[in-house]
């Protein structure tokens, strides 16, 4: 078979034949004439005939007992033949054996260039990881597993019907990982490797839950920005910014080539995929400064093998993680996401997290307590002031240095287990004098000329620079059940003298995403427009992520006085004031479902005080209350255009009916198995009746 590449063929010449060159209408009569021609059977390659029916099979014999043979089942015999036959010298079947789980992507040759791609950075280089994970478990005496379940890319599927299956896919990739974990038997413990916004939550999930298994989760790290260029949470704007006169095609097309300047990890801003990170150490499910490693380096690689020892050490002390998540650990994780700035998404993974370590799932009450008491003290794309990369933070000594701080503020428990085998408080107290801490922060300083404490800050240098506390849970009569703003986001310049946000504006409502982002790029989104985006929770479009709505207004000129109120969800970048999590969302009969463009939306966020409201009062030049808003509102019909998207998946249609019945996205979105089974059977036995 001929290799062709584009280059080969000539390139198109208009839009029309690029389109066709990639149906393959455009390809040269030769190549088509070669297709037709060619005898599919025939061999690729000269040494096809060249077969064995029969092998001698492994030497050795394996090592079985008498007690093994009349005792043990038959799965745990046939798996030590399957090890053999696999190329494991069966002198050394008895050892333990761990199960190295990962979102690997993609298919790498051994000088890392690609030879079938990955979705994304994120899942490219992890299984290096992989690798020098198992590369240690065998040197210690333990035989290593390795089984794989991808994770897709939010960034990739942005706009497109693929972003309806993307918070789906964490709760069917948590079974999985759960399945595969069962689906070993033998297996001893539990190493988690994962990177991105959706598989490092499924891998937590899934770990969470193992509670009788000692497990640690390896996070994937970050990708480092460019030299010269922008990083990859920007770089998804280029598009609108085009469209508005921003940027030439030249300059867009040089920025999205090399806005990832290295081939592995997750983005380098904190978004999901770096929040979660953050999460996974701060509950102890990750060792000490292992978030937000740079990828593909030795400091990165050298965490997969301190992991590997620490889950044997754990497994040798018979702590399981049981041991390790407890409610106090996931307050740490609510407080170290409110020091950093995390990602909104994680209010629907912690609490699922929760679910499945079998703990209490936090409330809105519980969040706003913990952003009340603790503030954002980190200086990270995208939030500000001085957006920061996330390696800069870890360089800056990463989770431990924002420990510290919150250690002296008594935010944190310090009694909870870590992965290490330690105490959090004896991880502090090592971290503190650690030349590792020392070495790190030098490298920032010398390197990029940037002092370690202007990206983790004290909190009165916090303060002083305006950073605000994480999150506000604005409510009305918009959102009776609650809404979420990640309110430290919200430029200062459009802040009223107290620090108040205030804004009321005529709603420009949309039904579809798309419709919202085309307004955007042809410039019928105005400053002083509330922009309306009904029906994308779960039940209309899976709870869409509408980053790129999000993004879009940051990076505009006139952006931060437009603002965002929705259904869906969206993560990390904001400016103006981008409401998403709205409840009750729209086709469950949710008020926001029935405004009209012009309606009047008045939005007040205090980012000190954490209090909130977002509420429909008004029509054409008509004021009124709340009140009289909500009883105008309980009267309309829901808006015309209204309703699940014609593309949304059966399997994700059924996915949104089980987790509203688990509590829906205030309670993280998770399969409440007891709950479902009792609404099945009362369904069952009233159709019965």
């Amino acid at each position: 078979m001929v290799a062709v590449s584009r280059c080969a063929v000539g390139a198109p010449k208009s839009p029309n034949q690029d389109a066709q060159f990639l149906l393959g209408a455009a390809l040269p009569q030769w190549f088509n004439r070669l297709m037709n021609e060619s005898k599919i059977p025939d061999a690729a390659t000269a040494d096809i005939y060249q077969i064995r029916t029969k092998a001698s099979g492994p030497a050795g014999s394996l090592p079985l007992t008498e007690e093994m043979l009349l005792n043990r089942p038959s799965g745990d015999v046939f798996g030590l033949t399957q090890n053999a036959g696999m190329g494991w010298d069966p002198r050394e079947l008895g050892r333990k054996q761990v199960l190295i789980l990962s979102t690997q992507g993609g298919l790498r040759a051994s000088d890392g260039t690609p030879i079938a791609l990955g979705y994304h950075t994120g899942h490219w280089e992890i299984g290096l990881l992989v690798q020098a994970a198992a590369q240690e478990l065998r040197a210690l005496g333990t035989i290593p597993f390795a089984a794989f379940c991808s994770d897709p890319c939010d960034g990739r599927t942005q706009g497109t019907v693929g972003m309806f299956d993307s918070l789906p896919y964490r709760n069917d990739a948590a079974q999985i990982f759960r399945r595969l974990i069962r689906s070993l038997p033998t297996r001893s413990g539990v190493i988690g490797v994962a990177t991105c916004d959706k598989g490092l939550p499924a891998m937590m999930m899934a770990l969470a839950a193992m509670r009788d298994l000692p497990c640690v989760i390896v996070p994937g790290g970050v990708t480092l920005p460019p030299d010269n260029g922008e990083d990859a949470g920007k770089i998804q704007t280029i598009g609108a910014r085009f469209a508005h006169g921003l940027l030439s095609l030249q300059e867009a097309s040089e920025l999205g080539c090399r806005a990832c300047a290295s081939p592995g990890g997750g983005c380098q801003f904190l978004g999901t995929a770096a929040t979660s990170q953050v999460v996974a150490e701060a509950l102890g499910m990750a060792l000490p400064h292992s978030a937000l490693a740079p990828s593909g380096q030795p400091v990165w690689t050298d965490i997969a093998l301190r992991s590997a020892r620490a889950l044997c050490q754990l497994d040798a002390r018979g702590l399981r993680m049981r041991d390790i998540l407890s409610p106090a650990s996931i307050r740490n994780a609510m407080a170290l996401h409110a020091a950093f700035g995390g990602s909104t998404n994680l209010l629907l993974h912690v609490p699922a997290i929760a679910h499945a370590a079998g703990l209490p799932r936090p409330t809105v009450e519980d969040w706003t307590a913990i952003n009340r008491r603790v503030p954002r003290i980190v200086d990270v794309l995208p939030n500000g002031p001085a957006h920061h990369p996330t390696v800069r933070v870890f360089l800056a000594a990463g989770v431990p240095a924002v420990m510290l701080h919150l250690r002296r503020l008594g935010a944190l428990d310090l009694g909870v287990l870590t992965a290490s085998g330690t105490t959090m408080g004896e991880v502090l107290d090592g971290w503190e004098k650690s030349e590792r801490r020392a070495r790190f922060r030098e490298i920032l300083r010398r390197q990029d000329g940037v002092d370690p404490d202007d990206v983790i800050m004290s909190p009165d240098k916090a303060h002083e620079r305006g950073l605000s506390s994480t999150v506000t849970f604005p409510r009305g009569n918009l959102a009776p059940e609650g809404s979420v703003i990640k309110s430290t986001a919200i430029d200062p310049s459009v802040l009223d003298a107290d620090g108040v946000y205030r804004k009321t504006g005529p709603a420009r409502v949309f039904a579809h995403e798309k419709d919202a982002i085309a307004a955007l790029k042809k410039n019928q989104i105005q400053a002083g427009d509330v922009v309306v985006l009904m029906g994308c929770g779960p039940l209309g479009t899976g709870m869409e992520e509408t980053y790129q709505l999000t993004s879009t207004l940051k990076f505009l000129p006139f952006g931060k006085q437009v603002a965002l109120v929705t259904d869906a969800r969206f993560s990390g970048v904001s400016t103006g004031a981008c409401i998403g999590h709205v409840g009750t969302e729209a086709l469950a009969g949710g008020p926001i479902g029935k405004l009209r463009d012009g309606d009047q939306i008045c939005i007040v966020i205090d980012p000190s005080k954490l209090e909130g409201s977002v509420d429909f009062v008004g029509v054409g030049t008509h004021r009124f209350l709340p009140a009289e808003g909500a009883q105008i509102l309980a009267r309309r019909a829901p808006h015309p255009g209204l309703g699940p998207d014609p593309a949304l998946p059966a399997d994700t249609r059924l996915w949104a009916a089980l987790q509203k019945v688990g509590g829906g996205t205030w309670g993280g979105c998770v399969y409440d198995v007891e709950r479902i089974i009792e609404v099945i059977r009362t369904g069952l036995e009233a159709s019965r009746g």
